[in-house]
């Protein structure tokens, strides 16, 4: 019986860790306080303008902006429970895009 408690245990771990987080609940609780005022050149939220140039380079080169930090913005954006999927959800939720 303790087997199966630690091995459901487990799973339940694994399955958690590996699920993305809401891109609103990211912006919430680390991009906001930047991105809403747009505080040391940060874009804000929702401004189409300010985000295009910055989609054109892609999600992926903007996840590496994120965890490399950028100006003001510290490594991993003060996300410190995101990944890769956490970042592409948040940044797609501030900039409008699909």
């Amino acid at each position: 019986m303790k087997k199966l408690v630690l091995a459901a245990a487990a799973a339940m771990t694994l399955s958690t860790s590996v699920l993305a987080q809401d891109g609103a609940a990211v912006y919430a609780k680390a991009c906001q306080v930047c991105h809403s005022m747009g505080v040391a050149g940060a874009p804000k939220m929702g401004d189409a303008a300010a985000w295009e140039p910055r989609l054109a380079q892609g999600l992926d080169a903007l996840v590496a902006s994120v965890k490399a930090g950028k100006g003001a913005m510290p490594a991993g954006g003060m996300c410190m429970d995101c990944n890769d999927e956490d970042y592409k959800n948040a940044i797609k939720h501030m900039s409008g895009a699909k």
